[in-house]
């Protein structure tokens, strides 16, 4: 359905209170929910209607429920039970929720509404583990980000497969240097925009993870939270390539490790600790592996 569809566009101003993009059309519905007829879904923060190629969506949500936790919110009501499919589809209806949660025609309101409470989580553990919130994504990556950090070597950092940009956003807040690179240009354009409305210095490139227009030795640490089980075997192994010659003293990765590629999040393969294992013997490098919240491959490049 979303094969000729146009790029999702992040920035697209949500006219009138309506997100379209020709696939979806996203609205809220604030407390007054409308009577379904017998074609509609219905689940705790949404309603769903097909009305003939186009899904529309009516969401619930408070401010204060604009976080990276739509994303969890979004698998176990729609995604999960089948009632939808497809990580182009959940993108989308994502976008468009982001973006209709504000009064505002500004669409970057949206975002950083979505941003700041995102970040006032991960910052705070409580708040990312609450009860009630464990079914959202931030459980799950606070601690991998909070265990990334431990494993930085000092000074400057590159991000690969950026995202959002989270976890580049907590080490430029903290003072590192850092670059953010993901593949996708609508989610680089959005990082720049919205880092400077959060007080936070941030450099941004795109560029695909496996042929990054740098220099060898660009930065002390290259890391890579969560983006093999996105490629296929031969391009994450490019990945792995890449950073090493990008890395001036250290590589970290992190994997989820998980029995069946999940496709709702956009995975097409799992990766093991023994997958991880022979990474870490074809760089070459001492390295280690381990397991906390997910599989890790830390390789020290050497000076």
């Amino acid at each position: 359905m979303t094969t000729d569809a146009a790029p999702i566009d992040p920035l697209a101003p949500a006219r009138s209170g309506i997100y379209r993009d020709g696939v979806v059309e996203v609205r809220s519905a604030g407390r007054f929910r409308a009577r379904l007829d017998h074609r509609s879904i219905r689940t705790g923060h949404f309603d769903v209607h097909p009305e003939g190629s186009t899904i529309r969506v009516e969401h619930s949500l408070d401010r204060d429920e604009v976080d990276d936790d739509l994303a969890g919110l979004l698998a176990t009501e729609l995604f999960g039970p089948g009632w939808l499919r497809g990580a182009d589809l959940f993108e989308r209806i994502f976008t468009g929720i982001v973006l209709t949660s504000t009064d505002s025609s500004d669409p970057l309101a949206g975002w950083e509404l979505f941003y700041r409470n995102t970040l006032r989580r991960l910052a705070d553990p409580s708040h990312a583990t609450a009860p009630g919130r464990a079914h959202g994504s931030l459980a799950g990556y606070a601690p991998v980000h909070a265990h990334a950090e431990t494993l930085l070597a000092p000074g400057s950092v590159l991000e690969l497969g950026c995202c959002f940009g989270f976890f580049s956003l907590r080490l430029a807040a903290a003072g590192r240097e850092i670059l953010a690179t993901d593949v996708n240009p609508g989610t680089v354009g959005l990082l720049a925009a919205v880092a400077p409305r959060l007080g936070v210095d941030v450099r941004t490139l795109v560029a695909d993870a496996a042929h990054v227009p740098l220099g060898p030795r660009s930065a002390d640490t290259v890391v890579a939270l969560h983006l093999l089980e996105h490629l296929a075997p031969d391009h994450g192994d490019r990945v792995v390539v890449e950073a090493l010659r990008l890395a001036r003293h250290r590589l970290v990765v992190a994997v989820p490790l998980e029995e069946e590629a999940d496709e709702t999040w956009g995975h097409v393969r799992t990766v093991s600790l023994a997958d991880l294992e022979r990474c870490g013997v074809l760089t070459g490098r001492p390295f280690d592996v381990h397991e906390h919240h997910g599989g890790w491959l830390v390789v020290d490049v050497g000076a």
